[in-house]
C-alpha cells in the first residue's frame, strides 16, 4: 500500500505514448496518434492564443491613439476594442495562474 491507502497495484502506471497509440482505449475515443498530431500541441495552441491576444492589445492601442488625435473613428468601437482587449487579457492572466498552480502541486506531489 501506498502514503494513501490506496494497494500499489491498483496504481495506474504511466505509459510512453508509443504505447498508448495502439491502446484500445484511444481508439475507441476517437483519438488517433495521426489526428492528434494533425490537431497541433498545447504549446502551439497557446502560443497563437498570446498572439490573439497580443494583436487585440495592439488593435485598441491603435484605436485609443486614432481617437486621442482627432481622426474619424466611432467611440463605442474604441471601447469595445478596448473591452476586448481587457477581458482577453484577463483571461490569460487566469489561465496562467491555473498552469502556475497546477504546477506548484505537480512540484510537491512526494513520490
Amino acid at each position: 500500500m501506498n502514503t494513501i491507502g490506496i494497494p500499489q497495484s491498483s496504481i495506474p502506471l504511466p505509459r510512453p505514448a508509443a504505447a498508448l497509440a495502439g491502446s484500445p482505449g484511444i481508439a475507441s475515443a476517437g483519438v488517433s496518434a495521426g489526428a492528434a498530431a494533425s490537431q497541433g500541441s498545447f504549446k502551439n495552441l497557446l502560443i497563437e492564443s498570446l498572439k490573439q491576444v497580443n494583436s487585440m492589445q495592439m488593435d485598441a492601442d491603435s484605436a485609443v491613439q486614432q481617437l486621442l488625435t482627432g481622426e474619424d473613428v466611432n467611440p463605442a468601437e474604441v471601447l469595445t476594442s478596448l473591452q476586448k482587449a481587457d477581458l482577453s487579457f484577463r483571461m490569460v492572466m487566469q489561465i496562467r495562474n491555473k498552469l502556475l498552480q497546477a504546477y506548484q502541486e505537480i512540484k510537491d506531489v512526494r513520490i
